[in-house]
């Protein structure tokens, strides 16, 4: 019988910071997650993995996010 995968390791401090940043200030100009996902053209479902960090972004993904969220990319890596 195979053994299980080990469990993946926990997000790390950059990916839960970008998450914390991209739901404040999505929060802060009254966007649902839907409406970020659409103006960024992403899917909702991605959105929301990012905010939970399941998933990465790439840097291209982050800069669709910034200029969505009308912020510079800087503003989504800050503590």
């Amino acid at each position: 019988m195979p053994k299980p995968s080990p469990a993946p390791p926990p997000p790390g401090p950059a990916r839960r910071r970008i998450a914390a940043n991209v739901k404040r200030h999505r929060a802060e100009r009254g966007l649902s997650q839907e409406k970020l996902a659409e103006l960024a053209s992403f899917h909702r479902t991605y959105v929301s993995q990012l905010e939970r960090c399941v998933t990465n972004i790439t840097i291209d993904g982050l800069e669709r996010l910034a200029v969505a969220l009308d912020v510079d990319v800087t503003d989504l890596l800050r503590p």
